[in-house]
């Protein structure tokens, strides 16, 4: 006795909605056992697709009962849908529906991937059936290389691929001439006579004579179901297929996931490498958003590096005592509290390294017939170690000199550039204030934090400058070293402690170089992330783009989509595949973002040195990460979108 393999009751399918409603199918009543080669036929619009769909859970009934090997699929998911396609169900079209892109053998192990099947087998069981098929010399051959009845072996060896319990074959030999079509149709016989159970739908009498059970139907009803007499039963208990079927179900999850993945990122790839132009059009705003990203944040980078590097110059652990409350004090100018006393009490204190005077002025200069507006320090000798300065020519002051007014001095390079271009100035005279100040230390020419590059700076003793040329007697800063191993804020305590005893107020402040970087850096971080956000809408930007060019993607490739879910590809996969591609690309564009961020600084250090990009791989690996995320954010959507098409409208579409 014959086993029921599908069992079809009060199936009917509809479509629309109120008025617009049109059944298509009214309760049809089928059953089909293992091993039965049945023809469906019928003239067009009877039905006959819609109905075979539905057997092949390419589409699900509207009302119904529908059973496969006993388990109802009226109510199953999508995915559960998927699996009864790959595993039990093998299906030929009339369009062949290959992928142009893979080659025959390729195509042929489509539905092994999605089975989780190892590459070794998968790789020699498509061999073995396209070799069966007569096409064992075509296996590297592409669709576009094939003639339509060997693209018809090609989809009927995927079929096969997985077991092909039950084959269906939509009008197989319609696109075919008569010889090929009747290859096609002996193939299929035999196929049957093997075990396979195989449903045929036509509309061609032929056809449905090599069928030993003829199924009828028009105007969505089924009219007559009978047995061709002429054909001898060839019905069989498929059961090596049954266990092929069982084992197959078994496989290795991960290495099924591992298989799954590698074919959908080389789907991604050949996507991409077929779409150049959309692709490099894609990427286009992903590397503009990245590089606007990283170069903003290297600009300011290099910017603070700049400047911390020219504070450290001055010396990490100094520290400027002003007159005033704060810096900006417009009532700064008339506290003159601060004395030389002052600055050698400080000198005293176990925490000081070293300090000094400073008073400053602007005067002008003369040598000959040559003028120009210099700045003038008075300062004591240890300045010059407070700052770190060297002496390339001469020497500099010492603190006894320095005590003594004595008419000289120590310059710097552009007063050198100056007054002194083709000679060499030690022991020359210069007039600063109408003073003459002989020229006793050249400093080495390098650039002054804070100081324009182009300034003239001539150092002389604070007495000399008190005396003789601003003729005052208070100062108006002093500059402290702090010893090694104390930090600023004990001695700005210990300085604050010591200098209110002496003037019995605070009518001072202080700046050291711990301040004035923890500002900048405050400064520039605020600076950066505020630019890095408009630089972010770029970034916006790009991934708006990706997905809108993913859902023309999507729309292109729909009847890719439709085969890939007929052959048993899961929700998951669909998913997978569009948002792998999604990510590649975005992350493609992210890493040559960065490249050319790279290129960017190296040009700009060569012909604009005084811009400074300071990469860093913390923002390097950001930007890629970043990238990555948009890829999915705005993948996201068109993948979801691919993965909820319905098998039968992707597969008819164009």
């Amino acid at each position: 006795m014959s086993e029921t393999l599908l069992k079809l009751k009060n199936i009917k399918k509809a479509y629309g909605s109120g008025e617009s409603k049109v059944e298509v199918l009214h309760g049809i009543d089928l059953t089909i056992n293992k091993g039965e080669l049945v023809a469906i036929i019928g003239p067009s619009g009877s039905g006959k697709s819609t109905l075979m769909n539905i057997i092949g859970c390419l589409d699900t009934p509207t009302e119904g009962s529908y059973l496969v090997d006993g388990h109802d699929t009226f109510n199953m998911l999508p995915d559960e849908l998927a699996s009864l396609r790959r595993d039990f169900f093998g299906f030929i079209f009339q369009r062949y529906h290959l992928l142009g892109h893979l080659d025959a053998k390729e195509n042929v192990q489509v539905p092994a991937i999605y089975a989780g099947t190892s590459q070794e087998i998968r790789e020699k069981r498509s061999v073995e059936l396209l070799e069966k098929l007569g096409l064992g010399q075509k296996t590297l051959n592409k669709p576009s290389q094939l003639s339509g009845g060997q693209q018809q072996r090609v989809s009927i060896a995927r079929a096969l691929m997985n077991g092909g319990q039950i084959i269906l074959a939509d009008e197989p030999t319609g696109a075919l001439d008569t010889k090929s079509g009747t290859e096609v149709m002996k193939i299929l016989t035999d196929l049957n006579t093997q075990g396979h159970t195989v449903i045929l739908v036509t509309h061609d009498p032929k056809i449905a004579a090599h069928a030993h059970r003829v199924i009828t139907i028009q105007d969505g009803a089924i009219v007559s179901d009978t047995v061709n007499p002429e054909i001898l039963d060839h019905q069989k208990e498929a059961e090596n297929t049954e266990k092929v079927h069982f084992s197959r179900r078994i496989v290795n999850s991960f290495r099924a996931y591992v298989d799954r993945f590698k074919e959908a990122y080389t789907m991604a790839i050949r996507a991409m490498i077929s779409n150049r132009m959309r692709t490099l059009l894609t990427m286009l705003g992903i590397i503009i958003g990245i590089m606007s990203v990283v170069c903003v944040v290297a600009l300011a980078r290099g910017a603070s590096e700049d400047i911390i590097s020219n504070i450290s110059s001055m010396g990490t652990n100094t520290i400027t005592i002003m007159p005033g409350e704060r810096m900006g004090d417009m009532r700064s100018g008339r506290v003159r509290t601060l004395s030389v006393k002052d600055m050698k009490a400080l000198r005293g204190q176990p925490f000081v390294d070293s300090a000094s005077p400073t008073v400053q002025s602007s005067v002008m200069a003369q040598r000959l017939d040559q003028e120009a507006t210099a700045t003038v320090m008075g300062v004591s000798g240890d300045y010059f170690r407070v700052y770190g300065m060297q002496i390339e020519k001469g020497r500099k002051f010492n603190e006894d000199e320095a005590e003594l007014s004595p008419q000289f001095g120590v310059i710097d390079y552009n007063v050198k550039n100056t007054f002194f271009k083709n000679e060499d100035p030690i022991g020359k005279r210069l007039f600063v204030g109408g003073q003459p100040i002989t020229i006793i230390g050249l400093l080495v020419d390098k650039e002054v934090a804070f100081r324009p590059h182009d300034a003239l700076y001539v150092y002389v003793p604070y007495t000399t400058m008190m005396n003789r040329i601003v003729k005052q007697n208070f100062i108006s800063s002093i500059i402290v070293r702090t010893a090694d191993g104390f930090s600023t804020a004990v001695a700005e305590a210990s300085i604050t402690s010591l200098l209110k005893s002496r003037h019995g107020r605070k009518d001072f402040f202080m700046m050291s170089s711990d301040t004035i970087m923890k500002s900048i850096n405050q400064a520039t971080g605020t600076f950066t992330m505020l630019i890095s956000a408009i630089a972010v809408i770029s970034l916006l930007v790009g991934g708006i783009g990706v997905m809108n060019i993913m859902l023309v993607s999507v729309t292109e490739r729909t009847r890719e989509i439709g085969i890939r879910m007929a052959v048993g590809a899961r929700q998951s996969d669909i998913m997978t595949q569009f948002l792998i591609e999604s990510i590649t690309v975005c992350i493609i564009g992210g890493l040559l973002g960065v490249v050319l961020s790279g290129v960017l600084g190296y040009v700009l250090s060569i012909f604009v040195p005084t811009i400074h990009l300071s990469f860093s791989v913390a923002s390097v690996v950001v930007a890629v990460l970043t990238s990555s995320l948009i890829g999915v954010l705005f993948g996201y959507m068109p993948a979801r979108s691919a993965a909820r098409l319905n098998p039968i409208d992707a597969l008819a579409r164009e």
